[in-house]
């Protein structure tokens, strides 16, 4: 007997490695992805198909970020998704934006309530604006190329993500470290993923933050991103932990 334990062992040397099974979600669990800035449904592509594979319902909202207001996305796109039957009748609504669609999601959430309202996963979020819009927001070429949302997400006091305030619910925030724009980066003190600096991806009410050595463009298609987003929507924290700053 011990002689055949010996070759399976040899045979299948996978049986002295396995793995256990990535958590999956709970029957009924939705998820909206918002995705960022001139950006379209495609860039959540790698996200969908992961959390497909978790177990959730997906819907990868396609919204026009370069033609309205933030308050016109959420009102006029996030709203009437929303309103869909099977979200109405989901067990739970979990979201997970990438840059931009963080502000439109908060600029929904100040105006609506979700009773089935799951966690939330905030990716290179201008929580407190974004310095780079302070300098070059008035710039023609920024307002034809970004559209009045772009315009909207400066860092003064009285910039549209600072008035939005807290938001009030569990959520995480995954922020990048790492760029690739050398000349936004030297706009925005600190380190930065190129569009954000780190420090102000926070909000006044987060509590789980994460910093990994990506850069803006790609945090949604990092697989050790979409890993931890996976990890938060299931379990409520992070698979690399709470952490400032972490090593790739």
């Amino acid at each position: 007997m011990r002689f055949l334990k010996t070759i399976a062992i040899w045979i299948f040397p996978a049986l002295l490695h396995s793995s256990p099974a990535p958590p999956t979600a709970g029957q009924g669990e939705h998820v909206v992805l918002l995705h960022g800035l001139c950006r379209t449904t495609r860039s959540m592509a790698k996200m969908e198909c992961s959390l497909t594979e978790a177990g959730y319902t997906v819907h990868n909202l396609s919204y026009p970020t370069r033609k309205k207001s933030v308050v016109r996305l959420a009102e006029e796109h996030l709203a009437p998704e929303l309103a869909q039957p099977d979200l109405k009748g989901a067990t739970k609504i979990h979201f997970v934006t990438h840059s931009l669609g963080g502000i439109v999601l908060r600029q929904y959430l100040s105006d609506h309530t979700l009773h089935n309202l799951g966690r939330i996963v905030l990716l290179g979020p201008p929580s407190q604006g974004s310095q780079v819009v302070d300098k070059i927001g008035h710039w023609k070429i920024f307002k034809a190329l970004n559209g009045p949302a772009g315009t909207q997400l400066g860092s003064n006091d009285d910039s549209l993500p600072n008035q939005l305030g807290p938001l009030g619910h569990d959520h995480a925030v995954i922020a990048g470290s790492c760029s690739i724009n050398w000349i936004n980066s030297c706009m925005i003190p600190g380190p930065d993923d190129g569009k954000v600096a780190v420090s102000h991806t926070r909000l006044p009410d987060t509590t789980t933050h994460l910093v990994l050595p990506v850069t803006h463009p790609y945090l949604m298609k990092n697989k050790r991103v979409i890993r931890n987003v996976v990890h938060y929507l299931n379990k409520g924290n992070f698979d690399d932990g709470n952490l400032e700053t972490s090593k790739p």
